[in-house]
């Protein structure tokens, strides 16, 4: 058996994933060594050359079993079982989507836009991270998160508790049919990738991600449309509604809330000069809900 340090053990996983073209293969190695040993940078840089002792050489299997997973296309954040978002961490497993920085804009703009003693709805709530970090960062005095998938609501349970947000509640909904109420804020990040698009994704998103949190049929617009016809009757007369979108959607999403009697529409881009969210308030002259 070979006898493994930090060192070596890190500078093997690095090469393996390399070998295998995974995109970041030291920073993906580095974050599943610091999950099996539960170390910092600090003691890595002290310990690193230091011979493992016998606990530490079983733990080296457990790590090159996770490698051999990452280089097969297996997401870093799914083997951990962490990711970190908005600053916050979140729990993540394949039930749902794994949360990304392009996403981080929707919630940035939703906390610009938020009121004192919000009442917010996040629909299509996945692991929960949009609502949870409004919940945690904004004024929300009651939130809730719906999503078709059962397996996604524990997610977003188990993310809540976590976080310590007892003004948060999630509802197993198909879109609106179980919502009751009417909200100030009504926030999504829907599936939206056209169906056939699928197939051209990533590895890592195409293969293991849920395709249910993707596929916005078609042309990509299938929720839009119905959160579009919808929201307007969960919405208190000036509330806002605002949504995640490809980057080429920018156009048919705005067109479609203002179909919908939506006004002040804009569209915000992303740190790399993308269209990511579309924003829009209700008309005050509608009635509620």
């Amino acid at each position: 058996m070979m006898q493994w340090s930090y060192d070596t053990l890190l500078k093997w996983g690095t090469d393996e994933l390399t070998a295998h073209s995974v995109d970041n293969a030291s920073v993906d190695a580095w974050y599943l060594l610091e999950h099996i040993y539960g170390i910092s940078r600090v003691d890595f840089l002290i310990r690193r050359n230091d011979p493992f002792d016998e606990v530490q050489m079983k733990q080296s299997a457990d790590y090159q079993a996770l490698i051999r997973r990452r280089s097969e296309g297996y997401p870093v954040q799914y083997l951990t079982g962490s990711t970190e978002f908005m600053g916050l961490p979140f729990f993540v497993n394949e039930s749902v989507l794994i949360p990304r920085q392009d996403t981080e804009v929707l919630v940035e703009t939703a906390l610009a836009m938020m009121k004192p003693e919000c009442r917010l709805l996040d629909m299509c709530t996945g692991s929960g991270c949009i609502l949870l970090s409004l919940a945690k960062l904004g004024t929300v005095a009651e939130g809730i998160g719906v999503d078709i998938s059962e397996g996604a609501l524990k997610v977003a349970e188990r993310n809540r508790e976590n976080l310590g947000l007892p003004q948060v509640r999630l509802v197993h909904s198909n879109l609106f049919e179980s919502v009751e109420g009417v909200f100030d804020m009504i926030v999504s990040n829907p599936p939206y990738i056209p169906t056939e698009d699928i197939e051209d994704l990533m590895r890592e998103v195409r293969d293991h991600e849920p395709h249910l949190a993707l596929d916005g049929s078609k042309d990509g617009l299938l929720f839009y449309r119905k959160l579009a016809e919808e929201s307007g009757r969960y919405l208190v007369p000036g509330g806002s509604l605002l949504f995640e979108i490809g980057y080429d959607q920018g156009g048919a999403v705005s067109q479609l809330l203002d179909q919908a009697g939506f006004k002040d529409i804009h569209v915000k881009k992303d740190l790399a000069g993308l269209d990511r969210v579309v924003y829009a308030v209700k008309a005050a002259e509608d009635g509620g809900k």
